[in-house]
């Protein structure tokens, strides 16, 4: 069958393999035949040769973590041939780690974790693949066209848990949430955010393209401006840029008992003049929090399976910008100016 592979370290590296091995019983039960995988940032670090870990005893690892795929089969019988369904990247740590032990592996706390197409599992990416049971989760039918969004949609999801726990340390009633960053986590957050009945703020720095409009058919408003130009405090930020100087800023502008959650990963190396005794000041008499979020488990996958399926399907689709076949996998690695998300069809 076709996979996409890597050699993990090795940059462009990528190569569609048209022999791959078939996926072995022993990854899972669950047989599904791949009809998408979406395509993210960390998909591009791999193939550039920054991260990634083949499997043990391997070379290559086949990417993709942003699934899409129909049931062939199932012998439990929890899901049924055509049923439309994700596979769980993460899995627990074979220690395991007290969270891990109790399926809070997106909480790990030794790293032993693996992840389907970037840590020691093999990916998505190939024709057929297998999950175990409960790393698979079943997607409403009208979710056949983007339901590769569920992997993204469940850390945003995780984000919210979050966010929603803490506020609960007192009387909370958040009017307003800005998000940074218009990128598939931010606009998803966003989306989540607009589920939730809150005045919802985007800021981004494009003022052209269909950032701007996917935001507004949110209902939710637009800002290309500076973090500290903007007219008002927000009671819950979800930062989703990385950005050094955007973090720092969202930090500053949240209101009193304000949640600033970060889901944007910085690259580092970058030093900026800041006034932390400032920043602990306000963080510290105002009663604000900052947390970081990243990954998901089975709770927030299936939160994350219930908001697309509230949400606009013509929006969801918005989202994606192109779908490139198998055959011309390589397109579908090369960022284009404009793109939100990229997807790379199977089915096609």
């Amino acid at each position: 069958m076709r996979a996409v592979t890597v050699t993990p370290g090795v940059a462009d590296s990528l190569e569609l393999v048209d022999d791959h091995p078939e996926p072995v019983a022993e990854e899972g039960g669950v047989l599904v035949q791949a009809l998408a995988v979406g395509v993210c940032g960390t998909d591009h670090e791999i193939v550039a040769g920054e991260y990634g870990e083949a499997p043990p005893g391997r070379s290559r690892l086949v990417i993709g973590h942003e699934s899409l795929g129909r049931v062939m089969e199932d012998p439990t019988g929890s899901l049924q041939p055509g049923d439309l369904v994700a596979g769980i990247v993460r899995y627990p740590d074979p220690v395991p780690c007290p969270n891990c032990a109790v399926g809070e592996w997106d909480m790990c706390r030794n790293g032993q974790y693996t992840e389907h197409g970037i840590k020691a599992l093999d990916g998505f990416a190939r024709d057929r693949w297998r999950v175990p049971p409960r790393f698979a989760v079943r997607l409403d039918p009208a979710l056949a066209q983007v339901g590769m969004l569920l992997e993204p949609t469940s850390v945003v999801a995780k984000a919210w848990d979050h966010i929603e726990r803490i506020g609960h340390r007192a009387e909370w009633q958040p009017r307003s949430v800005l998000v940074t960053g218009a990128g598939p986590i931010g606009l998803l957050a966003a989306l989540l955010a607009s589920q939730r009945g809150l005045s919802v703020h985007v800021l981004d720095r494009a003022t052209s393209g269909p950032k701007p409009e996917l935001v507004h058919a949110l209902g939710a408003t637009y800002h290309s401006v500076q973090v500290n130009d903007l007219d008002f405090e927000p009671d819950v930020v979800l930062e989703c840029t990385g950005a050094p100087k955007v973090v720092l800023d969202v930090m500053c502008k949240a209101a009193p008992t304000g949640i600033v959650c970060l889901t944007g990963v910085s690259s580092g190396g970058r030093s900026i003049d800041f006034d932390a005794g400032a920043l602990n000041r306000a963080l510290v008499l105002e009663n604000n929090v900052v947390f970081g979020s990243v990954n998901a488990n089975r709770r927030h996958w299936d939160l994350a399976a219930e908001a697309l399926a509230r949400a606009d399907q013509y929006w969801l689709s918005s989202l994606i910008s192109r779908r490139v076949p198998a055959s011309r996998f390589r397109d579908a690695y090369v960022p284009g100016p404009d793109d939100i998300k990229v997807v790379l069809d199977f089915a096609a």
